[in-house]
């Protein structure tokens, strides 16, 4: 039966307009309760209704930002920040090198708190050339992104809406923790909007799909998530990680070069949690190559990907 995230299931937004809509309880304990998994529906029949049986959308608010927050600071004691300046850092050093004219933006997929953005307009990591934007279907986490970015006084902005609906280009997607979401083809679809649109290329953190990776999310996870929800859907998301022969599939489109950073063959699982899929126009694979130096030999292409999982 297929794992199901409890986050997904009880905020459903229209993807197009990015208004909320309405879910009813009982159809989500009955979709958990289908699917094996008594655990989440008991966790999700704990939580407010109307009189119609709708979850309290106000109590779900409170609850996706207080989950938000705990992963927030599991984000910074794995230092996901450095992990994706490790490989965002040269690919925009390629992307100045290969005479990129005009504005470089950085518009963060799923942003959630926008941990990334906010950590990245603190450091200045990429430099103070890049635009920082945070994009969420989700409005709350939206504004409280933003509220803790103005508190900290920092040059990024957030927007409530479809990422790839912009009115200002992309020059660079990325995400965290977000590609497992996607189901069969749902995962090239979210490629293939990237490759039509004028972005020069795509890095996406997600879990990286090891056989340690289940125990290891139950290990953080209980240890630093108070809320059942948060325990509960970080352990599944694990679970339903894609492994990196299913991702350069996906990644696979029209007019990008799919490349994958330190594959299972080449990484260790001790210390591997997060590990990016990159879509790149291909005139930028010489110079991201370049400007990454020895790390390029974690860098493999499909016809690699064989080689390396040896």
């Amino acid at each position: 039966m297929p794992r199901l995230e409890i986050s997904d299931l009880i905020t459903v937004t229209d993807p197009v307009g990015a208004t909320r809509l309405p879910v009813g309880r009982a159809a989500v304990v009955r979709r958990l309760i289908e699917s094996g998994d008594r655990r989440g529906a008991r966790i999700v029949a704990a939580l407010p209704v109307d009189p119609g049986g709708v979850l309290d959308p106000a109590a779900v608010d409170r609850l996706m930002v207080g989950v938000h927050t705990e992963l927030q600071r599991l984000s910074e004691e794995l230092r996901i920040g450095e992990r994706l300046t490790h490989v965002l850092g040269p690919l925009f050093t390629a992307i100045r090198a290969s005479g990129h004219a005009g504005p470089l933006r950085l518009v963060d997929v799923g942003c959630g708190l926008g941990y990334l953005v906010r950590w990245l307009a603190a450091t200045g990591a990429l430099g103070p050339d890049v635009e920082l934007v945070g994009v969420d279907l989700d409005a709350a986490l939206v504004d409280e992104a933003d509220r803790l970015a103005r508190a900290e006084g920092l040059a990024c902005r957030f927007v409530h809406g479809n990422a790839f609906d912009l009115p200002e280009a992309a020059t660079v997607f990325v995400s965290t923790g977000v590609l497992h979401h996607f189901r069969g083809p749902a995962l090239a679809e979210f490629f293939r909007a990237q490759a039509a649109s004028p972005a020069l290329a795509f890095c996406h953190y997600d879990i990286a799909a090891t056989r340690l990776a289940p125990i290891g999310a139950w290990v953080f996870h209980r240890a630093r998530m108070r809320h059942p929800l948060g325990r509960h859907d970080g352990v599944v998301s694990a679970l339903r990680a894609h492994d990196d022969a299913t991702l350069m599939r996906a990644a696979a489109v029209p007019g990008i070069r799919p490349l994958l950073y330190e594959p299972r063959g080449l990484a260790n699982p001790f210390c591997t949690t997060l590990r990016p899929v990159l879509g790149i126009r291909p005139q930028l694979e010489a110079p991201l190559r370049l400007a990454l130096g020895r790390a390029s030999r974690r860098l493999v292409g499909p016809e690699q990907l064989t080689g390396a999982a040896r």
